[in-house]
């Protein structure tokens, strides 16, 4: 049997787009290496999959090639993906800046993609390795551990490197090498950034205590830009994380500083505007945890000393110590905590209104091995649905 399309990959871009071509009369086969299918899925969002974002839109992402979002994007927006998940009943809210998550379970999400997969006829075989792709003039071969498979269409919807512990891969990647496909460097994204003893040693003991700060990384030479982010910070053993530090960390590079802004949106004189009588630390301690604002203070030895008496000077320092603070981390805590991985496929070689490889007819690649990144807070799940909607539907025309 000669498939219409083979979907190597049966995590969201790969389910969602098979449902999609399935319904529209393709054959379509999907192929998947795991014992339980959408793993990703189930974990994510603390188990509740935020599975869209209100607000995605392309400034929320970072390609090489930034307008390459704009037609996906476009086309199939959150809107369109919220409306299948209400024609699903599924229950969900909104948690923090436009992130929608499920009520009860991601599995609520999991269990719609195999619906909708059913509906259009989907054959779904697992676990399967595919150990060779071999081109002819018209079809595509695999050669699996269940035996030969072929198809006029493959598309190739394996993810990306993070979390090696539930079956991710660089499949993808050196499928691309394979056919000569370039790709950008990799890198583990949306992930905690960890410091050596020697730098971070005085904020150990504040490790599980977390505020509201500006966080700003990158250079503009690297391609990806820089970005600030107003988000929560948390400090930990190891170094820091929460939404802040991961964001910035997809912008972050090795050997680069991030920017600390720890009193976030808070404006410096107008903490201490009305501060003369209080001691520094705790003018501070108003809108930071007491123990934060003590370190920050005592590390310029200014704690214990009353604003009066704190000279022109030393408040200057005590601004650019608060509010522009340099750290240099050492590292990610890797792909085992990455939430997604940076890089991937060149979107130079995609036509972006079909994801298909330019070189290569009928080859197409969707979902997270694409160098698209997005934001935390549901846009990689966006992304997942935006590509696959174009591929499959560039199945059917």
């Amino acid at each position: 049997m000669i498939w219409d399309a083979i979907i190597v990959g049966g995590g969201a871009a790969g389910l969602f787009c098979a449902g999609i071509a399935g319904q529209r009369g393709k054959k379509v086969l999907v192929l998947d290496h795991a014992p339980v299918l959408g793993e990703k899925i189930r974990i994510s969002g603390g188990g509740r999959c935020n599975f869209t974002n209100l607000n995605s839109a392309p400034e929320h992402f970072l390609s090489l090639n930034p307008h390459f979002v704009k037609s996906p994007l476009a086309r199939y927006s959150s809107k369109d993906f919220i409306n299948l998940v209400r024609e699903y009943r599924i229950p969900f809210h909104e948690k923090h800046r436009g992130q929608l998550f499920c009520d009860d379970s991601a599995k609520d999400v999991i269990q719609m993609l195999l619906a909708e997969c059913h509906k259009g006829g989907v054959t779904i075989q697992h676990p399967v390795s595919v150990t060779q792709i071999i081109k002819s003039q018209s079809n595509w071969t695999l050669e699996t551990t269940d035996g030969i498979k072929q198809a006029t269409h493959l598309i190739i919807a394996t993810g990306g490197l993070p979390v090696p512990a539930i079956g991710a891969s660089d499949f993808a990647l050196r499928i691309a090498k394979q056919f000569e496909i370039p790709t950008t460097s990799v890198r583990p994204a949306l992930v905690p950034l960890a410091f050596t003893s020697d730098e971070f040693s005085v904020f150990t003991s504040l490790a599980g205590i977390s505020l509201e700060a500006s966080v700003q990384a990158g250079e503009r030479n690297h391609g990806y830009g820089t970005y600030r982010f107003d988000e929560n910070l948390l400090i930990t053993h190891k170094g820091l994380s929460g939404p802040a530090i991961l964001q910035a960390s997809s912008y972050w590079h090795e050997g680069e500083a991030i920017h600390i802004n720890w009193l976030g949106k808070t404006d410096f004189d107008a903490i201490f505007s009305e501060a003369h009588q209080k001691t520094v630390d705790a003018a501070l301690a108003e809108v930071l945890p007491q123990r934060v604002a003590q370190l920050l203070t005592e590390q310029l030895n200014l704690a214990k000393r009353n604003w009066a008496e704190v000279s022109k000077k030393d408040r200057e320092a005590l601004r650019t110590h608060l509010t522009k603070a340099q750290m240099k981390p050492a590292g990610t805590l890797g792909w085992k905590k990455a939430e997604v991985m940076l890089g991937g496929v060149d979107t130079k070689a995609l036509d972006g209104k079909t994801m298909m490889a330019k070189q290569h007819q009928n080859l197409y690649f969707i979902g997270e091995c694409v160098d698209v990144t997005g934001h935390l807070g549901g846009h990689n799940f966006q992304w997942a649905w935006s590509s696959a909607f174009v591929c499959a539907n560039s199945l059917i025309n």
